[in-house]
């Protein structure tokens, strides 16, 4: 559970960006939708190792030109 303090005389609209940022931070949203439908391991692994191949692609090209 997230909790804000929210400071006397504080706007809400600066609280509610302060919630916004610390529920990002906490993933939450990325673990449930990943909890959603069950992924075999291999496949996660597969799909780290296509990312970290892209990445890696990335920075080489920018590395070259």
């Amino acid at each position: 559970m997230l909790i804000i303090p929210v400071k006397e005389g504080e706007n809400i609209e600066r609280a509610l960006k302060r919630y916004k940022t610390k529920f990002n931070r906490t993933k939450t949203m990325r673990n449930l939708r990943g909890r959603k439908q069950f992924l075999k391991p291999s496949v996660v692994n597969r799909a780290e190792r296509m990312k970290a191949s892209y990445v890696q692609k990335l920075k080489t090209q920018e590395e070259l030109g």
